[in-house]
């Protein structure tokens, strides 16, 4: 992400003043044939697929890996059934391609998704959605029928050429779609069910993908990357870096500047000394409750369909929570993105406009987050019409004079394998090197070997015991997929004691996100690294216990530590609307919480502030 003022999110406490390893070693050769500016999702793929070619590239990133755009996902790798009404067939394409690409090559995070929308009526929609199509201009707030449903799961259906990757679309008339989920509204007329396919770990699957990528450089140094260095600026016809954490600075140069700062791209440009007007980003917020009245009339599936107002929305169990999204609002780039109570007053109607029984509270949320889409600039173009594709842009840069500067416009996550080929693509032709390596098919890190039946999984298991509980190594297999042999290997010689404030983890496991996955600041941790702040598992004991191990990691001092732990409080109140509060002491042994309602869930459900 390009430079700011110290707003975001993600910049917690100053840390040590020592240069940390990654970023010295970009300093000590401070040059590439590729530069990325941006850790997001297709800024990483990119990192990945040139290392792959053998090509010499540094990733940097002001924040987090991971911590921008694509931290503020609805979790789905999807092929967007509704970007058919917007006339974009070859993304829906290569998103369905993609998206039954990605269920094999990272099946331990991506998972098929059955979908059902709730229909209204019949015919509804059938004069105005070839007018949106042809206009990109919403003709009535009147929501589609039956009939224009069925065109579309069709159409959706015969994009899917991967020989059953998943099952075919399915309609139920009303009798049936409420004995299948009986708390669905009573006047709804059909219910059109296909599959899509979910992310359940998406900054950790963003992590995957920049380790093959530091994998494929090998011993060579042809693939470095740090987070927590910025693009500052061009000075003496380089890239000025900035070490966010001790603010040394130093030139960097590069035959190819690749900006993937994703909804920044326009202010990147800037701060490297030129003007573009290429994003038009708009703002979408999700809600996380804790509702098991919802969870339950969900029926274990996503309920995918149109508001009253003709927006596309969402209500999605995951992570034993229920995730409600989201909005598209115009974006102000110079304002931080925060979920307003008038979005969550939204999340609760459309709630209500399916499960007309079930009222949701703010006390039941858990989580609260919200981002920037780098969509395209687009003047008046109505937001939910706006392209979800993709393009790269060759943009003169008068202040990188050795330097061809591509900037990246648009992208999602479904995508961002096929889009590092095209990025990677116009690099390499750029450098004249030949293109040796195609990542289609190519399994991503701990999807490599990943036991997907249950008896392969049992194997798997009982092979890599290693001395730890059986439950413990599930737990990493299914938070890592098979990285997970290499998270236990640095467990075996290690005290595997669970965490006081929370069992499914230990001090060893906590150590490993900053001395292997360059955690900088505790908020990576309880963002980034895990899921403790998305199902409201988050307490003042839980940071004190992952302050104190990051300190021995970190080197923190004491005043540091206190820091880091004041400054994850600030910011999940102010941009995840979740008051930390201390773990409630049980009554009595008989009323202590069970394995299943840890002390960490069951205190972290206090009402969030605004």
């Amino acid at each position: 992400m390009t430079p700011s003022k110290k707003t975001s999110e993600n910049q917690g406490a100053e840390a040590s003043s020592t240069t940390r390893a990654n970023v010295q070693r970009i300093k000590e050769r401070p040059s590439a044939q590729v530069l990325i500016i941006g850790g997001g999702i297709n800024g990483i793929a990119t990192f990945r697929d040139l290392a792959l070619q053998g090509v010499d590239v540094v990733l940097v990133e002001r924040n987090d890996y991971g911590s921008g755009a694509s931290a503020a996902s609805s979790h789905m790798i999807h092929g967007g059934i509704r970007y058919l009404e917007n006339g974009e067939f070859r993304l829906v394409r290569e998103s369905v391609e993609e998206r039954n690409g990605l269920l094999k090559i990272a099946p331990h995070y991506v998972k098929p998704l059955q979908t059902t929308m709730p229909i209204f009526s019949t015919f509804s929609g059938l004069m105005n959605a070839p007018l949106r199509m042809l206009t990109h201009k919403q003709r009535s707030t009147k929501e589609r029928g039956a009939v224009l449903i069925k065109v579309g799961m069709t159409l959706y259906d015969s994009f899917s050429r991967d020989g059953g990757t998943v099952p075919r679309h399915k309609f139920l008339t009303r009798s049936a779609a409420l004995r299948d989920m009986p708390a669905l509204n009573k006047n709804l007329k059909y219910t059109g069910t296909y599959y899509d396919a979910s992310v359940h770990e998406p900054e950790r699957l963003a992590l995957d993908v920049l380790k093959d990528g530091l994998e494929a450089g090998g011993d060579s140094g042809k693939a470095r990357s740090a987070n927590y260095l910025e693009a500052a600026g061009a000075r003496d016809g380089g890239v000025l870096l900035r070490d966010v954490v001790t603010g040394d600075e130093f030139v960097f140069s590069a035959d190819v500047v690749i900006n993937a700062s994703g909804p920044w791209t326009d202010l990147t440009n800037e701060f490297l000394g030129t003007k573009s007007q290429y994003m038009g980003g708009t703002k979408g917020s999700h809600i996380v409750v804790d509702s098991p009245e919802l969870l339950k009339a969900t029926n274990g599936r996503e309920l995918f369909f149109e508001n009253n107002d003709g927006r596309i929305v969402l209500i999605y169990p995951l992570k034993g929570r229920v995730l409600i999204g989201t909005t598209d609002l115009e974006a102000d780039m110079s304002q931080p993105a925060v979920c307003t109570e008038e979005e969550v007053d939204y999340f609760f109607d459309l709630v209500k406009h399916v499960f007309p029984t079930i009222t949701i509270t703010r006390d039941e949320i858990v989580y609260r987050y919200s981002g920037v889409r780098p969509l395209p600039k687009h003047d008046d173009l109505a937001a939910g019409f706006v392209s979800r594709d993709y393009r790269i842009v060759e943009t003169s840069v008068a202040s990188l004079p050795k330097s061809k500067v591509l900037s990246l416009v648009g992208g999602k996550w479904t995508t961002f394998r096929a889009l590092s080929t095209h990025l990677s693509t116009e690099a390499t032709t750029r450098l004249g090197v030949a293109r040796t390596v195609d990542t289609a098919g190519m399994p991503i890190g701990g999807g490599k070997g990943f036991p997907v039946l249950p008896g392969d999984r049992a194997r798997w298991i009982t092979d890599h015991l290693n001395g730890l509980e059986r439950d413990q190594v599930d737990r990493l297999l299914t938070r890592y997929g098979t990285r997970a042999e290499e998270v236990i290997q640095t467990l075996i010689d290690q005290p595997s004691e669970a965490l006081a404030s929370d069992p499914d983890f230990t001090a060893a496991e906590i150590a490993y996100f900053a001395e292997h996955e360059d955690a900088v600041h505790l908020i990576d941790v309880v963002l980034r690294r895990t899921n403790l702040a998305f199902v409201g598992g988050v307490t003042l004991e839980l940071l004190n216990e992952l302050a104190g191990v990051l300190q021995g990691s970190l080197g923190w001092s004491d005043a540091e530590r206190d820091a880091e732990i004041d400054d994850t409080r600030t910011i999940l109140r102010t941009f995840h609307g979740v008051e930390v509060q201390a773990a409630a002491a049980p009554e009595s042994p008989a009323t202590a919480p069970t394995e299943a309602e840890s002390p960490v869930t069951a205190a972290a459900s206090g009402s969030p502030q605004a």
